[in-house]
Formats: structure tokens, C-alpha cells, sequence
């Protein structure tokens, strides 16, 4: 059983243009502050590559990239967390998170861009919660991309 969300923006930009603003660091950091002020990423968007999402103390998510099919789509599988620097796949709080993906879908629409987000997070204790928080935050998120792309 699993928790499901989906979110979508039509952004009045080329698709290679949200693909760079929503994937390049800089720009990174500045939409995804909705979720974490600090937030910013390690690794790389390349397929099967080790990628830490993070923020504050060096905590947050460690993924893997599970597909990537540039200006089409993105898959990242979750393999647990990052605390204070440190991967952790093993404890309950990890096993939470492990196998969840997010999901990005870049639809071209003439001089428009569909962008689809889809989320599925393996159903475990908090986990309703947390389909309320990204309910909230993924929103916030895809105005502030749409707003940078669009500018």
C-alpha cells in the first residue's frame, strides 16, 4: 500500500528551459526553498547516480536516479536518509522513506511546458502526514519554478 500525489503547472517556457531552471543548482536552491530554506543537492541527474537531497546539518533524503530521459522525465527512487552528513538505509525512521519515488514529466506544449510531478510513498506510520505537508509545500514550489521560469 502507498500514498500517491500528483501535482502539474503549465509554465509559459520551452521545456529545456524549466528542465535547466528546475534541475541546475543555483536555480535549485531558489524553488525548492519551500520545502527547506537551505535546501540544495549532491550528486548528479545522470541514471543510477547516488544523489543526497539536503538542507539544514547536512540531513535530508538520500536517492538514487532512477531514470532520466532529458527534457522528458526524471525518476528518483528514495533509499532512506541523510543525518548530520551520514547515509542511514537501515533504521525504522529510513525504512520510512526507502522505495518512495518522485517522479518528474516534462510535457512540451508549444511555447508551453507541462510539468508533472508524481509522488508514491510506501504507507507506513507518518506517512499520511507527510502527503499533507507536500500537499502544501509541492504547490508552493512549482509557483516559485513557474515564477523563475516565466521571468
Amino acid at each position: 500500500m502507498s500514498e500517491k500525489l500528483h501535482f502539474e503547472e503549465v509554465i509559459n517556457a520551452p521545456v529545456q528551459k524549466v528542465w535547466d531552471t528546475m534541475l541546475d543548482l543555483e536555480t535549485y536552491k531558489q524553488w525548492t526553498k519551500a520545502f527547506e530554506p537551505t535546501s540544495y543537492y549532491e550528486g548528479s541527474w545522470e541514471k543510477g547516480s547516488k544523489m543526497k537531497f539536503l538542507g539544514k546539518g547536512e540531513s535530508g533524503m538520500l536517492s538514487e536516479i532512477a531514470e532520466n530521459i532529458p527534457q522528458k522525465f526524471i525518476s528518483i527512487r528514495h533509499l532512506g536518509l541523510v543525518t548530520n552528513g551520514v547515509e542511514d538505509t537501515i533504521s525504522e525512521e529510513a525504512k520510512k522513506w526507502s522505495q518512495g519515488t518522485e517522479n518528474y514529466t516534462f510535457v512540451e506544449k508549444g511555447s508551453q511546458t507541462l510539468l508533472k510531478i508524481d509522488l508514491e510513498l510506501k504507507s507506513s506510520e507518518g506517512i499520511k502526514e507527510m502527503t499533507v505537508v507536500f500537499g502544501d509545500m509541492w504547490p508552493r514550489a512549482l509557483k516559485k519554478l513557474k515564477e523563475m521560469c516565466e521571468a
